[in-house]
């Protein structure tokens, strides 16, 4: 066992998208693509089709299968293993269930201090053991390529306890965060605890990268989340520093993205609502960057997207730590070929 690891930290070591994250110099810029076992995939939806979302997510032969089938069918430079952001607030107590076509939904949500002392934190990561599981057959399925791990952040996890789900303006978490100081450090200190365990669970397991997804950051005012948000990612991180890469990604950031390079990760991914080589300038030579194709340049004519993703390729100006990605989730109607013909297109133009 001990050969086989140590044979495998050598080919990673070396790995594209590893160096990028050690902002080292490669022959190519490396690309995946967020969502990227998603029902856009004929594959994908074959399974989907015969299983259940959380039995996909909770069975880790069909979590690895989906992974793996993912990397071979796009020709992507890493695998990110099939799972939800919001597995943890199971076990933590939350009734968590998926409408058809609505997403997540949590019948009774967060909206007391009472509510947030009766969340657990014991035990977490033991009783998500399935997705290490699934991340130990997806590594093997893999062979040199890379396997990235993932999590929610604190105030993404926050956000759906209190809303029951997704929301526009996050009205009542915000106001909860104003109204009750003390349950929402209560609240943030479990989801950083419980998410740095889980993180530490995958790299266990053999994931080579970890993505910490706060998707729904960029509501709040810089200051909120200086004061509120930023100690409790950046806790959540720090556990797991050294271990593995960490890439740290939230969209509508502008207004925050020296914060949250400050919070933490070797890696900032930024979303298709900044220019990334400007973003790039704010947050410093000591960070790698992630991105930022808008999605929806996916439906574009196969010439239009190849202009889109020269004009990326461009603003990162060849400089060594930049791994191309959407700025989001791929849509679930996005054209297969289309994928294709961007992960080749990076790989073409960026070719040294």
């Amino acid at each position: 066992m001990g050969i086989v690891a140590n044979r495998h930290d050598a080919l990673m070591r070396d790995h594209p998208l590893m160096k990028a994250c050690r902002r080292e110099a490669v022959p190519f810029t490396p690309v995946w693509i967020m969502r990227q076992a998603g029902r856009y995939m004929p594959e994908y939806r074959a399974v989907r089709e015969r299983h259940g979302f959380l039995e996909m997510c909770r069975r880790p032969d069909l979590a690895a299968e989906v992974t793996v089938t993912a990397v071979e069918r796009l020709g992507v430079d890493a695998g990110i293993i099939f799972a939800d952001i919001l597995l943890p607030l199971i076990p933590m107590g939350a009734d968590l269930t998926y409408e058809k076509g609505e997403g997540p939904h949590i019948a009774h949500p967060v909206r007391s201090a009472a509510d947030v002392d009766r969340l657990a934190t014991d035990g977490i990561a033991d009783s998500l053991g399935f997705v290490g599981e699934s991340i130990k057959l997806a590594r093997a399925g893999l062979g040199g390529t890379p396997l990235i791990g993932f999590a929610g952040a604190p105030f993404t996890l926050a956000s759906y306890l209190i809303e029951g789900g997704s929301a526009r303006d996050y009205r009542r978490t915000k106001t909860f965060m104003y109204s009750e100081p003390r349950a929402w450090e209560r609240l943030m200190s479990k989801l950083a605890e419980v998410t740095a365990d889980y993180l530490a669970m995958q790299i266990a397991a053999g994931a080579d990268v970890i993505q910490l997804f706060d998707s729904w950051v960029g509501a709040l005012s810089p200051v909120d989340y200086k004061l509120r948000v930023l100690p409790y990612s950046s806790r959540a991180i720090a556990a797991i520093s050294g271990k593995a890469p960490v890439i740290h990604f939230g969209t509508s950031t502008a207004g925050i993205l020296e914060l949250l390079r400050d919070a933490g990760g070797d890696v900032i991914g930024l979303d298709w609502r900044v220019d990334l080589g400007a973003a790039w300038r704010r947050l410093g030579d000591g960070v790698s960057v992630q991105g930022n194709l808008d999605p929806v340049a996916l439906f574009a004519p196969l010439s239009e997207l190849r202009v889109q993703v020269r004009a990326i390729l461009d603003s990162a100006g060849g400089r060594p730590g930049h791994i191309f990605n959407l700025g989001h989730g791929i849509l679930p109607e996005t054209p297969v070929d289309n994928v294709i013909a961007m992960v080749d297109m990076v790989h073409e133009l960026s070719m040294k």
